[in-house]
């Protein structure tokens, strides 16, 4: 039998003025797609921004409905439409926050783990790491280096490519 630990290394911040502008900016955009989630029934919106190389930014926010499950995430929301609309960008880093009427949220909170894949699959896809910024509305940051990080275990199966 073998022992193995795995560490995760991110970096932790008190608010966005401690980001770089490009890093802010993201968060910010994030803040904005929060205006577009539809979510009657939870109450409880989440706003993605997604940087691409090309320097364009794609927005994303949680879409429920009433027959659950058949909603989506904020993160999938804007990785489809990645996918959809620049099939062959290379995404640069994501920012993800959330903010409800019902409580106060006072930690970042992070992505569900079919997000997760998602945007593992999208990291392998093009071969480069996705830095991940978690924000907390007037709060702390967590920032992650990679989706792999997230996701050490990732369901990959190479055999499916061929």
């Amino acid at each position: 039998m073998n022992s193995i630990n795995l560490n995760i290394t991110f970096e932790q911040y008190e608010s966005i003025i401690e980001l770089t502008l490009a890093d802010r900016t993201l968060c910010e955009l994030a803040e904005k797609a929060l205006n577009t989630s539809y979510s009657p029934y939870s109450k409880f919106r989440v706003g993605t921004a997604i940087r691409l190389a090309s320097g364009e930014t794609v927005l994303g926010s949680n879409q429920e409905n009433l027959a659950y499950p058949s909603g989506l995430c904020a993160e999938r929301v804007a990785l489809f439409t990645i996918g959809a609309t620049y099939p062959n960008a290379v995404i640069e880093s994501m920012a993800i926050t959330a903010q409800t009427d019902n409580f106060e949220i006072l930690k970042p909170v992070t992505s569900c783990g079919g997000c997760l894949q998602v945007m593992a699959e999208f990291e392998r896809k093009q071969n480069t790491p996705i830095e991940v910024i978690f924000y907390c509305l007037n709060g702390e940051v967590l920032k992650v280096p990679s989706v792999k990080s997230l996701l050490p275990f990732a369901f990959v199966e190479d055999r499916l490519e061929r």
